[in-house]
């Protein structure tokens, strides 16, 4: 069995805490311009940020992406 990242849901989760991507950006420290990627699904977020992003959302870090599994 292998999981991999779908979607990711960090602007869910920005959303649901009512936190914009700038106010995100200043609590992290992050360029806004990232975080826009992420939201955006144009990258992935290393482990380290998701690490960052689940206790400033106060959920877990699989809560960030929906997984895919597959059955080998």
């Amino acid at each position: 069995m292998a999981y991999s990242r779908g979607s990711c849901l960090l602007q869910y989760w920005l959303d649901n805490r009512n936190i914009t991507q700038a106010e995100f950006a200043r609590r992290t420290g992050w360029k806004p311009r990232m975080i826009s990627y992420w939201c955006n699904n144009k990258r992935l977020m290393s482990v380290e940020a998701m690490y960052t992003a689940a206790v400033i959302l106060n959920v877990r870090m699989e809560d960030l992406y929906q997984w895919r599994i597959s059955i080998d």
